[in-house]
């Protein structure tokens, strides 16, 4: 590329300045597929994958109408509702109502609706925001993929078509301090199971990667999902 034709990044010298090699926390962002000729594809077919973005900033800000996560019915403090309900200014939710509402809600399913199969969706509304919390399986400590799959099928049963339920995001689900999730081995599951598990769902919002993913800058990353078809044929031994 010749230097007229270059397009230069930050003002001043700061081009030398910030390395990324010298960077603890990054990411290599790689091209997604070629943009779409008419006809191609469907509005809304693809979840978008906010590498780098601050989840908590962006909602106070007001980017999003509603937000996913995970509640449970035993402790809250350590998970991003928590964070969320001291954050936003007009929520009149606390740490402590989120999960006595969360037992509340799990102790009258026992009784009334016991063979229902779980997990939940819970909304606590806080008014800048809807947070549709999904509701961690009584008397376990963590999420199961199978658990990803059926939440997210309803929340896209409550979101579709309801325009005032968008612009959507979610969390991943993954390096979770208060619901972990996991996969049939016991494991933490691959980002690319729970995006598809959500994207099977019928979920198409944004997922916000977890902090410690910032740190793969050694990997090729891309920003949304599905993923190229490129990646299929490279694991596959294709050339």
């Amino acid at each position: 590329m010749s230097s007229s034709n270059r397009i230069r990044l930050y003002d001043g010298e700061a081009e030398s300045l910030i390395s990324a090699d010298l960077a603890p926390e990054r990411v290599s962002l790689l091209p997604g597929d070629a943009p779409p000729k008419a006809g191609e594809v469907g509005v809304g077919e693809r979840i978008r994958i906010m590498w780098g973005q601050d989840l908590l900033r962006d909602v106070v800000d007001g980017r999003y109408r509603v937000l996913v996560c995970g509640v449970n019915d035993a402790d809250n403090s350590r998970g991003i509702i928590s964070q969320l309900v001291r954050l936003v200014r007009s929520s009149q939710w606390s740490t402590q109502a989120v999960t006595s509402y969360a037992k509340m809600f799990q102790e009258s399913v026992a009784i009334h609706a016991a063979m229902d199969r779980e997990p939940y969706v819970l909304k606590f509304d806080l008014d800048e925001v809807l947070i549709l919390g999904l509701l961690r399986p009584k008397g376990r400590d963590h999420f199961t993929l199978d658990d990803l799959a059926r939440g997210f099928s309803t929340i896209s049963k409550m979101t579709r078509d309801r325009r005032e339920r968008v612009p959507m995001a979610s969390v991943s689900f993954l390096n979770a301090h208060a619901n972990r999730l996991t996969d049939q081995s016991g494991r933490e599951p691959s980002f690319e199971a729970v995006l598809r598990t959500m994207f099977n769902s019928g979920f198409r919002g944004d997922v916000y990667t977890a902090p410690t993913m910032w740190k793969y800058g050694h990997v090729g990353v891309f920003p949304t999902y599905p993923f190229p078809a490129g990646v299929t044929r490279m694991r596959e031994g294709s050339s």
